[in-house]
């Protein structure tokens, strides 16, 4: 079991995400992360044990190396390539209540900003530490944040932006949700963002990078 898990954990971490792939060239023709969490279920390992011993350590590890500017966006793409080919064979089991996520995670780029590369990343990195992500696009303004706590009541909510232009328009869906929900807790991000502009619009947190966000919101539920 050890060993399975252990070459599914290495191909997520190094974006290998099936045999098909030609990335990165020194495994070509070997399984990638497709194969290894498919033969796994197959042998008995349970879905739980895939994401608590090979996908979430994967991610973390990626996560960790980004914030350390030991690999880059392209690297971190091809991970959470890697890990959502995993991700598709356990999904059934979340459907069936055999396995539980940690929690839920409403993400969306904000109003006015129609930027999703930085959004995309890290709904993908929060996804495979085990959240269910609810993805809400670009150009996302309050009503449709509101509207998606209503029908995810207990939801951290995540917002992005990357223009200078659009950060007014965070401010104000914080504002808007605060005002409705004060406790819910909202995660803000972006190149443009601060922890000081965080604090200053009533954001709960702020991260430079996807595995800041991952780290708070294991402590939400830790």
């Amino acid at each position: 079991m050890d060993d399975i898990l252990k070459r599914l954990s290495y191909c997520v971490e190094v974006g290998k995400v099936n045999r098909a792939s030609p990335y990165p060239p020194a495994m070509r023709d070997q399984d990638g992360a497709d194969e290894l969490a498919r033969r796994a279920l197959d042998e008995g390992i349970s879905p739980d044990d895939l994401l608590e011993k090979a996908l979430i350590p994967a991610m973390t590890n990626v996560g960790n190396k980004y914030s350390r500017q030991e690999i880059f966006v392209p690297q971190m793409l091809m991970a959470a390539k890697a890990m959502n080919s995993a991700m598709a064979h356990i999904k059934p089991y979340f459907l069936s209540g055999e396995t539980k996520r940690k929690g839920t995670f409403i993400i969306g780029t904000v109003a006015g900003d129609l930027h999703e590369i930085g959004k995309n990343l890290v709904a993908m990195m929060i996804e495979g530490a085990g959240w269910e992500v609810v993805d809400l696009g670009v150009d996302v303004g309050a009503i449709k944040f509101l509207k998606s706590i209503e029908e995810h009541p207990s939801a951290v909510v995540g917002m992005s932006a990357l223009l200078t232009t659009t950060m007014d328009n965070m401010r104000k869906i914080v504002a808007e949700i605060k005002e409705k929900d004060p406790k819910r807790v909202i995660l803000v991000g972006g190149a443009p963002v601060t922890m000081d502009f965080c604090k200053k619009i009533g954001a709960d947190f702020y991260s430079p990078d996807p595995q800041g966000a991952i780290n708070y919101l294991s402590s939400l539920v830790s």
